[in-house]
């Protein structure tokens, strides 16, 4: 194939999107983009990165097409270029799942041996929450549940999850979700909870991959 052809110069702009996907720092702040429009400041801080760290992984990505800006003053806000960015993830995600024996490994040795119940789909929460009797809890902070969170569900970030116990209704099933399927925060909760006695399972996925599947979301705009 020529490599002046129109479908080699096609290729060649997907290959850049991949090659922006290929560093760890940069889906992790895609993760945290997820939850919401963010400052490169906050990013830096949330992500653990300098700030001309973080700026630079931003550039990229913004070059990629994978998050979009807007100004407010003298501050720059970033946030994901729209819910395709979230599909990608999620397909990034089943390709190594199921093509590479590492994560399989990873899987095992953390994810598994923290919370080894079935975790509970959308379709199936969606169905509790009509029904009731059932307590939805976001572990995430404030400010991410702020910018969009389930309906009706109960913000305990899970540094604050041992002092809001006596939040937590003992007779309700409890469903925690978080950033993502593989963030730690909530299957920190589920563990912590069931130790005290409480029923609780994950949901499968975060909150990202509830709003991308078209399910009702609620955001705090007085925050």
């Amino acid at each position: 194939m020529s490599t002046n052809s129109p479908k080699h110069a096609l290729l060649a702009q997907f290959a850049l999107v991949a090659k922006t996907l290929s560093h760890p720092d940069r889906l992790e702040i895609l993760e945290h983009l997820a939850q919401g429009e963010r400052s490169v400041e906050a990013l830096a801080r949330r992500v653990g990165l300098p700030m001309a760290n973080a700026s630079h992984h931003l550039q990229q990505l913004r070059r990629a097409g994978l998050v979009r800006t807007r100004r407010e003053g003298k501050f720059i806000f970033y946030a994901i270029a729209d819910d395709s960015v979230l599909a990608l993830m999620s397909a990034l995600r089943r390709v190594a799942e199921s093509g590479l024996a590492e994560v399989d490994r990873i899987l095992g040795a953390w994810f598994a041996d923290r919370d080894s119940l079935e975790p509970v789909s959308r379709e199936e929460l969606m169905a509790r929450m009509r029904e009731g009797g059932v307590t939805v809890l976001d572990v995430r902070p404030e400010d991410e549940y702020a910018a969009g969170h389930v309906p009706g569900a109960l913000n305990v970030p899970i540094e604050a999850l041992e002092s809001r116990l006596a939040d937590l209704d003992p007779h309700h099933e409890i469903v925690a979700y978080c950033r993502g399927p593989y963030c730690v925060f909530s299957f920190e909760a589920v563990a912590a909870l069931r130790a005290r006695g409480f029923q609780v399972r994950r949901l499968e996925d975060g909150l990202p991959e509830w709003k991308a599947a078209g399910l009702p979301v609620e955001a705090d705009t007085g925050n």
